[in-house]
């Protein structure tokens, strides 16, 4: 999902200052918040479609137990997703250039999500540094989510935290994208 929601979603705005056509978005009566929504749309619905698939392909074909809420399931991917579609949009806006903007989403989003969000290794295990640098990343809050979804059911004080954190990353990043986006060319 941090492939779907950063590193497809940074290519987006970059790929339009490249093609020439953000300079025809802009001379439109198109608002920010129109552009920014056709640009998170289809990536949010993707990413929604692929968290089904995965879940369908645990519990059916895998026989991994769900134990917990599917509605709280849908919130926390939909938190995750606005997470990290906020961050793609923002390296977007920032580096106007599918290379550059691809870099730094494998660099700023796919690699700490891998690495640091007890996906793969321990958080536990980590040096001390480590282990603080984990508390920023948002995928941390979403493997914790669906650890304790998948292994316990609903835990409301681990369900609690982890839904503020994704809320406050999502609103950071989309906020930080509407303001970085502007309407006119520069």
């Amino acid at each position: 999902m941090t492939v779907i929601g950063a590193i497809l979603t940074s290519l987006v705005v970059a790929r339009e200052w490249e093609r020439g056509t953000m300079e025809a978005l802009l001379s439109t009566e198109v608002t920010r918040v129109e552009l920014l929504l056709c640009k998170l749309i289809p990536y949010y619905f993707l990413g929604m479609l692929a968290m089904l698939l995965c879940m369908l392909v645990s519990v059916f074909i895998l026989g991994v137990p769900y134990r917990g809420s599917l509605v709280i399931l849908f919130i926390i991917t939909s938190l995750f997703l606005l997470s990290t579609l906020g961050m793609g949009l923002l390296i977007s806006t920032i580096t106007r250039n599918q290379f550059n903007a691809a870099q730094v989403a494998l660099n700023a989003a796919f690699l700490p999500s891998i690495m640091l969000s007890g996906f793969i290794f321990q958080i536990d295990s980590m040096p001390a540094v480590i282990r603080a640098v984990t508390y920023i990343i948002p995928a941390r809050y979403f493997v914790s989510t669906l650890q304790s979804l998948f292994l316990a059911g609903n835990i409301p004080v681990v369900l609690g935290i982890n839904v503020l954190f994704l809320i406050a990353s999502a609103v950071m990043f989309i906020g930080l994208t509407w303001l970085k986006t502007k309407r006119r060319l520069d």
